[in-house]
């Protein structure tokens, strides 16, 4: 989920691996709507007062990772790797990571390039069933370890399919995949203006919100596992509406988790966005912003000394939008942020054995732009690193990196001993803020 790039989303059918028998349409009918206060019995679910996260009367913040390969490495075959995604998830809790950010669309098909794959969502109405059990099983281990996922119900960018594939199925037309950067935005955003588009999207989202997980008895509305609907990886070039109807609609589905929006912010040089507008409606919980110095030409690996004025413009962006936040009454969660591995000459910076001296810098550098946040009793209230590889390395599948860019990127490793350590230096003074 994050910059210039793109991320993917998944989602299922009630059944696995069935099409779903009902004509798309705005008011989904897989299951009647939930009603307001629909059962608490089964855990509590983090909500939004007076500004800040509460989970069960208490202060609530966290510090989290983006996984958005989960629930493709929790399918059971070939595809995926359910070993390797309890030990993921076993370390990630070891480090107090406990909120995920996670697809849970992909949009088919799996013949087409820099794509999660296999998808979810293989053409409209119909669902790969054991991606969507990857998805069930996923959330069940979450669960069982105290974290908490957000679900990412579509992608402004290709990587996993997302608005550009709603739009290809629509139109019957080929995507013209980023080399001409414009013409690709352009054509992604026609999502918002299609009916058809919108209705498949709204059906997926009823069948999710409504689905029973098999490995909780649980309906995603009622599962406490779920911290909040995101309604789009970097949604760009949206009308105002798209935001508040679609926001309205998941909440008339489940009016207990929390929705938000996915947004980057006001990006620096780029389209405008007005940041408050997108998150001022009733049916967004709180904001979100990602910050990417070198995707956004700040920094420069091969030039180490660019890093000191991207710190000072990544900090300048985070308390921009924060000041924003506090005035809009919402907290704040830095929901993607990376860096890549220092450069080292002949060698690049994608080798896991490259240092992280500079990347270290940059958590260290925006951790505590939360926590003095925080401690100010300004918005924020969380963040999420981009990404968890873990125990993967460039030529295996699911790297942190998504399937257009190179591996290695912006990948976390489990090897990275002095990242690791701040993160979970991070996730102990978070964690004594939320008692």
């Amino acid at each position: 989920m994050r910059k210039t790039v793109l991320f993917v989303l998944i989602i299922g059918l009630a059944a696995w691996g069935c099409r779903r028998d009902r004509e798309p349409g705005p008011a989904a009918k897989a299951e009647e709507p939930a009603v307001s206060g629909s059962p608490a019995a089964h855990g509590p679910f983090v909500t939004v007062r007076d500004g800040r996260f509460v989970l069960a009367g208490k202060p609530y913040y966290f510090v989290g990772a983006n996984f958005w390969q989960g629930m493709n490495l929790g399918v059971n075959g070939p595809s995926g790797d359910r070993t390797r995604l309890l030990q993921e998830l076993d370390t990630l809790r070891q480090l107090g990571v406990t909120n995920l950010r996670v697809m849970a669309s992909s949009e088919g098909p799996n013949t087409e390039p820099y794509r999660m794959v296999p998808a979810l969502m293989t053409s409209p109405g119909e669902y790969d069933g054991s991606v969507l059990d990857g998805l069930d099983f996923l959330l069940a281990e979450m669960g069982k370890r105290g974290m908490r996922a957000v679900l990412v119900l579509n992608n402004f960018w290709q990587w996993s399919g997302g608005m550009a594939q709603y739009v290809s199925w629509h139109e019957k037309t080929s995507i013209p995949y980023p080399g001409n950067y414009e013409k690709f935005i352009d054509y992604s955003a026609k999502f918002y203006s299609y009916e058809e588009c919108q209705n498949w999207f709204r059906d997926h989202i009823a069948m999710l919100t409504v689905r029973t997980n098999p490995y909780t008895g649980l309906k995603y509305r009622d599962d406490p596992a779920v911290f909040s609907w995101e309604l789009a990886n970097e949604p760009r070039r949206y009308p105002q509406s798209w935001i508040d109807e679609t926001a309205a609609y998941i909440k008339s589905l489940d009016p207990d988790h929390m929705v938000t929006t996915g947004s980057e912010g006001a990006l620096p040089g780029g389209p405008i966005q007005n940041f408050v507008k997108t998150h001022s409606g009733p049916g967004i919980d709180y904001v979100t912003i990602h910050i990417w110095p070198q995707n956004w030409d700040w920094f420069d690996p091969k030039k180490p000394s660019t890093f000191q004025s991207a710190e000072a413009k990544s900090i300048a962006y985070f308390q921009a939008h924060a000041r924003e936040a506090a005035a809009m009454g919402k907290p704040l969660v830095l929901e993607e942020f990376g860096l890549a591995r220092d450069w080292v000459p002949r060698r690049d910076n994608l080798n896991p054995a490259s240092p992280t001296t500079i990347k270290d810098l940059f958590y260290t550098a925006l951790y505590k732009q939360v926590m003095d946040s925080m401690a100010a009793g300004g918005p924020a209230a969380g963040d999420n690193f981009w990404a968890w590889a873990g125990l993967a390395r460039p030529g295996m599948s699911w790297v942190g990196d998504p399937p257009h860019e190179p591996a290695g990127w912006y990948s976390v490793y489990d090897t990275d001993a002095s990242t690791l350590a701040i993160i979970s230096a991070h996730a102990r003074e978070m964690a004594k803020r939320s008692k």
